[in-house]
């Protein structure tokens, strides 16, 4: 199985198992979609670009707000939650799940999914 196969593997497993998970990715630091398990409806290349944009801000804002190194960020919607947390070298983990979902359980399930994508990559 290649490194491709195995990362939407995983991304297609949290999203499967974990209640209340939409679409999930995996993305690089500079915006480019390295695997996603997203609805027909959401444009990759937006939503890559997006993340890389709101990952930037969430770093200048921790910065000079003097709060250390981002672990995540997380945009919390009318329908629900979009969260992102990085997964190690160079790339993040984005979730996007219904607001029903504990934030609580979220986290603990992109964290276990995370050390596969790190043994992946």
């Amino acid at each position: 199985m290649s490194r491709f196969d195995s990362l939407k593997r995983v991304l297609k497993n949290l999203q499967s198992e974990s209640p209340g998970v939409e679409a999930t990715a995996l993305i690089s630091e500079d915006g480019l979609m390295i695997a996603s398990a997203l609805s027909e409806d959401l444009d990759e290349t937006r939503v890559g670009g997006m993340t890389a944009t709101l990952l930037n801000l969430g770093t200048r804002a921790a910065t000079e707000l003097r709060r250390g190194e981002v672990k995540e960020v997380i945009v919390r919607g009318e329908h629900g939650y979009a969260v992102m947390i990085s997964a190690g070298r160079g790339a993040l983990l984005l979730v996007l799940a219904s607001e029903s979902v504990p934030l609580g359980l979220i986290f603990f399930d992109m964290r276990e999914s995370i050390k596969s994508i790190k043994d992946i990559l």
